[in-house]
């Protein structure tokens, strides 16, 4: 047992806070220099931390929300189902199955127990998404019937048993991966990466004991635990609502699939319920119960509750945070599927649960909520054969955009909600791979929510291909676009190209499996845009003339949505502006409309 109700002063108290947290960024950053695929390496698709024997998180990096919240479920899942049922000094574990508490199985997790003078003490863990691992479709799959079409699936096995290396283990690995070097590699990375932050802690141990280390690891937990709900209890008491929908499954076209959020608030503690969602999909566009939809769910609250730029401290972070959070979700839903059903596409599901989340929350902490936000990663798999034989594949993460915040307009370009992720510099594309990016840039074919702060810009990129390939994609909010929040006005929905070497271009869904594209061809992803927080009439008429000058509105949007009146050659007319502003305010009222300054500042 690592438990402890020793008090700790409140000077080592932080020594303490500083030191776990460091190892945990030290886990991180060995982790993605020393491996070699470029979603880890550059995109840093990656989570590290430490936990304790109840699988409490201890400390976590600062990486993708989704990954290192899910790192408590890997550890419960292969308690069940561990090699020989009995951790050893030495051992690494591998685990990676969506049925035994996997965020979904790209997502490798290496597990290193911590011995502290021949007692296990603690766990060293990290999880990274891989590149290949030997699924029905290179790299990302979508249309598969079940989860053993996803490629190998590790429970509780041992890749090192008492410090020896499970040698017919990585043979299998070897045959069964088409980017078998770099999966390898990767592995060896998240070894380094958790053997270290196993050392480290045992150097922690040595130097103040056991009591003291997991006595403050306790009080850490606590304090954040009472700081989150702190947080909640602001909230009132009540249930409140949201719902959207999801594009499709990937191959039943044009069957939309709801989403229902209910936020129950009692207290110091929430509930989300999503009961009414779509009931599980014959494809792989399924959300793993344990591993990533309540880890989703407690991101949206940290992300809402605990923003560094609304806190006097940054809270410490750990399991602390997501103890007043409980998760429903009916069984056979799209969000906890039943075995044997696939589970690996579910990156967008997430996100617009979280916006939902957001979306629900909005009417009653409107000073931490934003407008609707892209909330649809879109995770591109390119791959072909390479001219002396075998596979190159490449994995992409294209940004999307913030809604418009009750400050600040939404950032554009940028991963939001729970993945966090870097991108990937298109001169290492170019320099690794047979592909170029003709086209990286914010989006100018549609406008942004507009807001007294306007929605972020999405991204356009086009990839094109150098040599015969596929393309896989997973993404949404083709047919939703982001909603606007107290009179601000939705976003745009995002599109998908695909181009030929022949100049054709033709629109696609926003879900594509294993599509061939021969040379010169490729795709073009184009983000949905946020939508706009607040009234536009209250914008200010000068940041909508510097909007224009930016080519981030055009003059008709500027004048038929913002009010502001600027002549061709970008000259402000102030007073045609009042002027004209004032008549839509009239025209409003008379409409029953309603003045959305005040009933903002109402629900503020």
């Amino acid at each position: 047992m690592t438990s402890s109700n020793t008090k700790v002063d409140p000077i080592t108290l932080q020594v303490m806070s500083g030191a776990l947290h460091t190892i945990a960024q030290e886990m991180a950053h060995v982790l993605y220099r020393m491996s070699f695929s470029s979603i880890i390496r550059e995109s840093q698709d990656i989570g590290a931390g430490l936990f304790d024997l109840q699988f409490n998180t201890l400390t976590e990096s600062e990486g993708s929300p989704l990954h290192i919240g899910s790192i408590p479920a890997y550890l419960r899942g292969i308690s069940q189902c561990l090699q020989g049922g009995v951790w050893n000094e030495g051992d690494v574990v591998i685990h990676n199955h969506p049925y035994y508490g996997s965020s979904h199985s790209p997502d490798l997790c290496i597990v290193v127990p911590v011995f502290w003078r021949g007692e296990l003490v603690a766990f060293a863990a990290n999880t990274a998404h891989h590149v290949d691992i030997g699924a029905a479709t290179p790299g990302l799959i979508i249309d598969i019937p079940d989860v053993f079409a996803e490629g190998m699936l590790f429970a509780g096995i041992k890749l090192y048993e008492g410090g020896k290396r499970n040698e017919g283990l990585w043979q299998y690995i070897s045959h069964n991966s088409r980017t078998a070097k770099q999966t390898k590699d990767d592995i060896d990375a998240q070894i380094a990466s958790a053997q270290l932050g196993a050392q480290r802690m045992q150097e922690l141990l040595d130097s103040y004991g056991k009591e003291v280390v997991f006595g403050a690891a306790n009080q850490l937990m606590d304090y954040t635990e009472s700081m989150m709900r702190a947080r909640i209890a602001e909230i009132p008491d009540g249930e409140y609502f949201a719902e959207g929908f999801l594009d499709d499954d990937g191959a039943n076209r044009d069957k939309p699939l709801p989403i229902k959020v209910c936020v129950r608030v009692k207290g110091d503690s929430v509930e989300v319920d999503l009961t009414g969602s779509a009931d599980q999909v014959p494809t792989g566009f399924n959300v793993p119960f344990e591993g990533s939809t309540k880890p989703a769910c407690y991101c949206a609250f940290r992300a809402m509750l605990t923003d560094t730029a609304l806190m006097e401290v940054k809270l410490p972070p750990n399991e602390g945070s997501f103890r007043p959070i409980s998760v429903v979700a009916p069984k056979g839903s799209i969000f906890n599927p039943i075995f044997p059903a696939a589970a690996e596409a579910r990156f967008t599901q997430c996100n617009r649960m979280i916006d939902l989340i957001i979306q629900a929350l909005s009417p009653v902490i409107p000073h931490r909520a934003t407008a609707g936000n892209s909330a649809a990663i879109s995770f591109a798999a390119y791959s072909g054969i390479k001219p002396q034989g075998g596979y190159w594949v490449f994995l992409e993460v294209n940004e999307g955009a913030y809604g418009g915040r009750p400050t600040s307009d939404g950032p554009d370009a940028i991963d939001n909600l729970m993945a966090n992720t870097r991108n990937n510099p298109i001169e290492d594309l170019g320099m690794h791979l047979p592909m170029v990016c003709d086209r990286y840039e914010l989006r100018d074919d549609v406008m942004p929510g507009a807001g007294r702060f306007r929605g972020g810009i999405g991204v356009v990129k086009s990839q094109r291909l150098l040599a015969d390939g596929a393309i896989t994609h997973e993404s949404e909010r083709h047919l939703d676009a982001p909603w606007g929040a107290f009179g601000g006005t939705d976003g745009a929905a995002g599109r998908v190209e695909i181009f030929l070497p022949d100049g054709t271009v033709r629109d696609t869904y926003s879900k594509i499996s294993n599509l061939r594209v021969p040379a010169g061809g490729g795709m073009s992803y184009y983000a949905p845009c946020g939508g706009g927080y607040g009234d536009p009439l209250d914008r200010p008429a000068q940041q909508v003339l510097e909007d224009v000058m930016d080519d981030f509105c055009t003059l008709d949007h500027a004048l038929e949505v913002y009010g502001v009146v600027i002549s061709e050659d970008l000259v402000l007319d102030q007073a045609a502006t009042q002027s004209r502003r004032m008549l839509m305010r009239l025209e409003r009222q008379a409409d029953g409309r309603p003045q959305w300054a005040e009933a903002a500042a109402a629900s503020a």
